[in-house]
């Protein structure tokens, strides 16, 4: 771990402000065109399934795994390919296939479509990785966590507009959503065409190797090192119980609560706010007064204590409670990505990014049948009891789970 820390400590150059902030604007653009289909695609699936809410969740479960699917098998790719030819390009291609992704859905026909526009959209979107990679490029071991943090508010910011947007866009036309997110989305590919400047210079690039390119190979540098080990297991675990958000959170609230596209928008952008919050303001303070290990474990405890809320709050009123809540889970996410960047060389760090997305997609692709299908079920004649709220309650058990594992790898790590 010391020497991967050492040899990154004097590769890493200060943070460039411009070029932070150029990464900062290209996520934001991604995030809101995100944003937009939210509160709208879950829907859109629902009227081609005449609008049986437990049909609509076992296929967009299907829709999620056939995305994370194809993450697990292209990011790898992506992040080799940007440790040899640099970010820029990659982040570019990633825009504009989000872009063409956007179109298909908006002219869609059937369900068919959209499960092919979901397929693209898994195969090209790995900007956001790419984009943690260009920040370790460009911000010294020491100051990445907060870095993370200030990035993660263009997430925030991207989740107040979008889903509100959306909601309201969706009121009028279903489709209008994917159509903003498709401008969106190539104005960000332009943007970053002209604007954004390459992180990785020709000197600290590394050969293209198969064996690092393809999911199983990626897999193994995070089996490289005990504590990064570890911390993979800890971001496995806690990544799949995210998957509860966008894969029932819409129709949880449209079934529990009765709320319209409009009431579902501005509850996520509730949501982006108060994640903006934290990411912007507290992640800074928290991991210096705290450290990074301890910061880990507070998110993660956050992160459960809100998922509980929104699991048996019998109102929607109620459950807000628990967004500022579970918006302090942001501090374990900025957490955990700087400690894992400083156990990896310089030159490893798309490959890093390549490796945690394919974990991600994993977790996505479990996640989505675990939480939809618990849904269906809990909602359904033959559930013993009527739980809507159970997929919540799952997924606060299992960031209980990542921090008794998070807590274990402290216990035996030697630096903290």
């Amino acid at each position: 771990m010391s020497e991967a820390k050492s040899a990154d400590t004097a590769a890493a150059p200060a943070a460039r402000g411009g070029a932070v902030a150029f990464i900062f604007v290209t996520i934001l653009l991604d995030m809101l065109a995100l944003g937009l289909i939210m509160p709208i695609l879950p829907k859109l699936v629902e009227s081609f399934v005449d609008n049986d809410t437990a049909t609509a969740a076992r296929y967009f479960g299907l829709f999620g795994t056939a995305w994370a699917l194809m993450q697990f098998f292209f990011s790898p790719i992506l992040g080799a390919l940007s440790d040899r030819f640099g970010r820029r390009p990659v982040i570019l291609l990633s825009n504009l296939g989000l872009a063409l992704d956007y179109v298909l859905m908006a002219l869609a026909p059937s369900l068919l479509w959209l499960f092919i526009g979901r397929v693209i959209s898994g195969i090209t979107s790995a900007s956001v990785s790419t984009a943690f990679a260009y920040i370790a490029d460009v911000t010294a071991p020491e100051r990445r966590a907060a870095m993370f943090g200030k990035i993660g508010v263009a997430f925030g910011a991207g989740f107040i507009l979008g889903p509100a947007i959306g909601g309201l866009l969706g009121d009028i036309d279903p489709r209008l959503p994917f159509w903003v997110a498709a401008g969106l989305s190539f104005a960000n590919t332009l943007y970053g065409f002209f604007i954004l400047p390459e992180s990785l210079p020709a000197k600290r690039r590394s050969p293209l190797r198969w064996n690092s390119a393809n999911p199983v190979g990626a897999l193994q540098l995070l089996r490289s090192d005990r504590v990064l080990a570890g911390l993979s297991v800890v971001n496995f675990v806690a990544q799949t119980a995210h998957v509860v958000l966008p894969s029932t959170y819409v129709l949880y609230a449209t079934y529990r609560y009765g709320w319209d596209t409009t009431t579902v928008g501005l509850t996520l952008a509730m949501v982006g706010v108060c994640a903006m919050v934290v990411q912007g303001m507290a992640i800074g303070p928290i991991v210096r007064r705290v450290g990074e290990w301890r910061a880990l474990m507070l998110g993660l405890g956050s992160g459960a204590l809100g998922f509980l809320i929104f699991g048996l709050a019998p109102t929607g009123p109620l459950s807000w409670l628990g967004i500022p809540v579970m918006a302090l889970w942001g501090v374990s996410g900025a957490a955990i990505q700087s400690l894992m960047t400083q156990l990896v060389a310089p030159n490893q760090q798309g490959q890093l990014q390549g490796a945690n997305t394919s974990v991600q997609s994993v977790a996505q692709m479990v996640g989505p049948f675990l939480f939809t299908l618990t849904f269906a079920y809990f909602i359904g004649a033959q559930a013993p009891l009527q739980l809507p709220g159970a997929p919540f309650l799952l997924a606060s058990a299992l960031l209980l789970l990542a921090l008794v594992i998070a807590a274990k790898t402290l216990s035996s790590a030697r630096v903290r």
